[in-house]
């Protein structure tokens, strides 16, 4: 199986590491930017064709892994389809976690297969991508002659292949967003706030990493403590009144607190009276 990688971004180059380490033959990669392409070399060394031209990726590959921005998948498509006569027999996927193997359509009008592999994982830069993927899900999806070689490229990459349904790639990486990105966004949120009184991140990582913990053996609905699942609503109401008029993060915590009211709803922690005194509390302005 000769591989070529087109985007020689953190992704493809974390994806293009491993793979080779792992005995597979990384035969071309482009990209537009030359900084890039020293990058790949430093990566993914050996015999390789480092080029800023994907009809030659095309050429030298049976699989060729589509690893750019989401925006810039369809165009690199149709790149592809106007400059290649045929592509019978070789096997396009991208690795976009919103978007189905369809992004590739044009190709399957000349002969090819598609398919789609997505890393749930983040890569904040190359080393921790490849630091991080042993222990990563893969999830793939696409034309039925697809699965059997991204069945084994996701198992060679990461800890596991799980495959998805097309029509399930949104609430799939919308459900990523929230637990990586928007987690991210929460954490800032909350150092804003303790930065006004002159504490950085360090002193949360323990009880942050202790939730990480609770969350993967017993779930977030069990793990959830703090004042809302307790029905102390003297408390939640001290709390708006510290961050009245700070935003985002008077409207974050309300948001926030109404799902944690209604996990102690689910969890059934509290009297009738208590929920609609938490409830009075968070929807008053």
């Amino acid at each position: 199986m000769k591989i070529g990688i087109i985007g020689a971004g953190k992704v493809g180059i974390a994806l293009g590491h491993v793979l080779q380490n792992k005995g597979f033959a990384i035969v071309a990669v482009a990209s537009r930017r030359e900084e890039s392409l020293d990058l790949a070399r430093n990566y993914i060394p050996g015999k390789c064709l480092y080029t800023k031209n994907v009809s030659e990726v095309v050429r030298e590959a049976d699989v060729i892994a589509i690893t750019t921005q989401d925006r810039e998948i369809n165009a690199v498509a149709q790149e592809i389809f106007r400059k290649a006569d045929k592509l019978d027999r070789k096997l396009f996927f991208h690795t976009s976690g919103a978007h189905p193997a369809t992004e590739l359509s044009p190709l399957e009008q000349k002969g090819a297969i598609l398919g789609s592999l997505h890393p749930l994982q983040t890569f904040p830069d190359v080393n921790s991508g490849i630091v991080a993927l042993p222990r990563t899900y893969i999830f793939i999806e696409g034309d039925e002659k697809a699965i059997p070689v991204l069945d084994l490229l996701a198992s060679t990459i990461g800890f596991k292949a799980v495959r998805i349904e097309s029509k399930n790639k949104v609430l799939y990486h919308l459900s990523a967003v929230f637990m990586c990105n928007l987690l991210t966004a929460l954490m800032h949120t909350g150092e804003g706030i303790a930065n006004r009184i002159g504490i950085d991140l360090m002193p949360f990582f323990p009880i942050i990493e202790t939730t990480l913990r609770n969350i993967e053996t017993k779930g977030p609905l069990l793990s959830l403590t703090g004042p809302v699942v307790r029905g102390d609503a003297e408390t939640v109401a001290s709390h708006l009144e510290a961050i009245k008029g700070m935003e985002p993060q008077e409207s974050v915590y309300r948001m926030l607190s109404l799902v944690a009211l209604e996990m102690a709803r689910e969890r059934k922690t509290l009297k009738p009276e208590e929920m609609e005194k938490l409830e009075s509390v968070l929807k008053s302005r």
